[in-house]
C-alpha cells in the first residue's frame, strides 16, 4: 500500500517532478561525460608515452636507472632476442643504445638524447616511423641516415638532406663527433619530445661508441597488455642479472596519470551528487508542505510515524530511480559514440603538444564507474529524503488537519 501511495503521490505534480527527473537525468549524463572525457585525455597520454618511446617494458642495467651513463651497457645476443620475441603476448623486442649529446648544424645547436636503434625491430615497438611527416624513416641507402622531430629541426633550421654533427663521449671517455645526414622528420604531438630526441642506426652509433654489440635498453610492446605483469617475471627469469620494469615503474608519472582517473570520478560525483542532493531536498520538502493537511490526516487515522517516514523516503527513491536508468543510458550512448568518433581537439592543439596529448581524444569508462554511480545517486536519494521525512513526521495531527 505504501508503495503504491508513494508512487501515485510522485506524479500528482507532474511539472515539478519532471523537472527534479530532468535535473538528475543531466546530472549523470554530465558526470558520466566528464569523467569519460577525463579518462580518454589520460589514456591518450599514457598510450602515446608508451607507443613513442617507453613500450610496456623496459629492461636496462640496475645501475642506469640511477646514472643514465653509457657505461652501463650489456650485450644482448640473437638468440636471446629471438627467444623474448617467441614469449606469448610480446608484440616485438628492440635493442636501444642510448647517449646524451649535441646536434649541431650550420646554424645552430642543441642538447638532445639520441637512440641508436635497429630499424626493423623498433617498427614493432615504436609509431615513430609511422609518424615520418617529411621524408623516410631510417633506411640502408644512405651512410649515417638520422631522424629527427619536427620542433628540433625548426630549432636547427635544417631540413631532409641537411647534415648535422653528433657530439658526445664514447666509452672510453673521449669526445668524439660523427657526421648524419637527415632523411626524416617526425611530429609526436609532444613538442618535448620532438624537440630532445634523435634516432640513428643502432650500429652507426655503437661504431663511435667502440662497441658494436652494446644496448642500454630493451623496450618490449605486448599485444596482450593484460598479461603484463606474467610477462614481466618471465623475462625477469630470463635477465636475471638486469632490472626489468613495466611502464609505470619506469616513468612514475604514468602511474601518477592512471591513479587520477578514480580520484577524479570520486570528486566530480561528490560536486554533482552535493547539487542533485539539494534540487531532491528542496522538491521533497515542498511536497511535504503542501500535503500537511493530508499528512495530519494519515497520522490521525492511524498511519504510524515509521510508515509516513518510509513513505516520503520511498518517494524520492523511486523518483530517482525513474531519473537513473535514462541517465545511465544517456550517458553510455554518448561514451560509445565518441569513443569511436573521437572529440577534436585540434583548436587546442597548441596547450595539447605540451603534455604529449593526442589532439582527437577518446572517451572511456570502466564499468565500474556505472556501479558506483548508481550507487552514489540511490545514497544521495536517501539522504536527500532525511530532512523532508523528519519534517513530516514531526507534524502533529490535530494542527495539520486545521492548517490552512
Amino acid at each position: 500500500m505504501i508503495t503504491n501511495i508513494a508512487w501515485r503521490n510522485i506524479w500528482r505534480s507532474r511539472t515539478r517532478s519532471g523537472v527534479v527527473i530532468g535535473a538528475i537525468v543531466l546530472g549523470i549524463w554530465a558526470l558520466i561525460f566528464m569523467i569519460s572525457f577525463s579518462s580518454g585525455m589520460v589514456d591518450s597520454y599514457v598510450n602515446n608515452a608508451i607507443e613513442n618511446s617507453i613500450g610496456h617494458i623496459q629492461v636496462h642495467k640496475a645501475a642506469f636507472k640511477e646514472d643514465a651513463d653509457i657505461d652501463f651497457y650489456f650485450e644482448p645476443t640473437a638468440e636471446l632476442l629471438q627467444e623474448l620475441r617467441s614469449i606469448s603476448g610480446v608484440q616485438g623486442v628492440a635493442p636501444r643504445s642510448l647517449v646524451n649529446g649535441m646536434i649541431g648544424s650550420s646554424r645552430s645547436t642543441n642538447g638532445t638524447q639520441i637512440l641508436g636503434v635497429n630499424p626493423e625491430a623498433e617498427q614493432m615497438v615504436s609509431s615513430i616511423p609511422n609518424k615520418i611527416i617529411d621524408g623516410e624513416y631510417l633506411s640502408q641507402k644512405t651512410k649515417n641516415p638520422l631522424v629527427i622531430g619536427d620542433a628540433l629541426a625548426k630549432k636547427l633550421k635544417v631540413k631532409i638532406r641537411s647534415k648535422v654533427v653528433l657530439t658526445f663521449q664514447d666509452l672510453e671517455g673521449n669526445i668524439t663527433a660523427g657526421a648524419f645526414r637527415i632523411v626524416g622528420i617526425f611530429d609526436t604531438g609532444n613538442k618535448l619530445f620532438d624537440e630532445g630526441m634523435a634516432f640513428v642506426r643502432r650500429n652507426d652509433l655503437n661504431n663511435l661508441l667502440g662497441n658494436e654489440g652494446i644496448a642500454h635498453e630493451l623496450s618490449f610492446l605486448l599485444s596482450e597488455p593484460d598479461s603484463l605483469k606474467a610477462i614481466q617475471a618471465l623475462v625477469q627469469k630470463k635477465m636475471p642479472n638486469l632490472l626489468v620494469e613495466s611502464y609505470s615503474e619506469v616513468s612514475p608519472d604514468l602511474k601518477l596519470y592512471e591513479g587520477q582517473i578514480q580520484t577524479s570520478a570520486t570528486i566530480f560525483m561528490i560536486i554533482i551528487m552535493l547539487a542533485l542532493l539539494f534540487g531532491i531536498i528542496n522538491t521533497m520538502l515542498m511536497a511535504v508542505l503542501e500535503r500537511f493537511r493530508e499528512l495530519g490526516m494519515l497520522m490521525a487515522v492511524g498511519m504510524n510515524k515509521f510508515r509516513v517516514f518510509s513513505m516520503i523516503v520511498l518517494e524520492t527513491i523511486m523518483l530517482s530511480a525513474v531519473a537513473l536508468l535514462p541517465g545511465l543510458l544517456l550517458g553510455w550512448g554518448t561514451v560509445k559514440y565518441y569513443a569511436q568518433k573521437g572529440i577534436d581537439m585540434s583548436a587546442f592543439s597548441k596547450g595539447l603538444e605540451q603534455f604529449g596529448m593526442a589532439q582527437i581524444v577518446y572517451p572511456s569508462l570502466e564499468s565500474v564507474i556505472y556501479q558506483q554511480l548508481a550507487l552514489a545517486v540511490a545514497i544521495t536519494a536517501v539522504l536527500g529524503a532525511l530532512y523532508p521525512a523528519w519534517k513530516a513526521i514531526s507534524l502533529k495531527p490535530v494542527e495539520a488537519i486545521r492548517k490552512i
